[in-house]
């Protein structure tokens, strides 16, 4: 799989609205755009695709594709009403997975709703738990990380005990400043 870079998704990111209680929400007319439709009609047949796909999956249509309209100027100081939609995350991961797959932004649409909408599960069952399990999901993600770290070291050459305790006492006094573990330990009054 590529390497996912912050830079290809920008664009989605940018587009980005927020409301005061949160949540996240993508103007359609914004997306077509970002996805390349140079056509509003076009752009709407993806969005009655995955606007089925949703009702088909048991969503409500409307808590993904609520309709707002828009006043735009259309010259000579008058305005005309437009149709816009207020798209969730899953929203959008529906058009994109039901827009034209020949346009690599599809693709790349397709990778960062995914992606969002998976961190976005896993945030969501990390805050329902209790504290004690909260700790014991965070240790876990450190023990995992300390592994890779130790591999990470013996692939650049930290081979013993020794060299690694070393290795391992810089990380610590790049992470605090100077202070080594014993001064940490100290300050913190932990018991070795």
């Amino acid at each position: 799989m590529n390497n996912l870079k912050a830079e290809e998704y920008k664009n989605f990111e940018k587009i980005k609205k927020i409301r005061e209680d949160g949540t996240e929400y993508w103007y359609a007319r914004e997306l077509s755009e970002v996805l390349q439709y140079k056509k509003w009609e076009n752009f709407a047949k993806v969005i009655d695709r995955a606007k089925l796909a949703c009702q088909n999956s048991g969503f409500k249509i409307d808590d993904h594709f609520p309709e707002v309209r828009k006043m735009v100027e259309i010259g000579s100081n008058t305005t005309r009403e437009l149709l816009d939609y207020e798209l969730s995350r899953y929203g959008c991961y529906l058009i994109v997975q039901n827009g034209d797959p020949r346009k690599e932004v599809i693709a790349l649409g397709q990778t960062y709703f995914a992606i969002q909408t998976r961190r976005q599960e896993v945030a969501d069952y990390f805050n329902q738990l209790d504290e004690d399990n909260k700790q014991l999901v965070i240790r876990g993600d450190i023990k995992q990380w300390n592994q890779m770290l130790l591999e990470a070291a013996h692939n650049a050459g930290v081979i013993t005990n020794k060299e690694y305790a070393e290795f391992q006492n810089a990380g610590y006094m790049g992470l605090y400043g100077g202070l080594t573990v014993d001064d940490i330990h100290e300050i913190k009054k932990v018991k070795r």
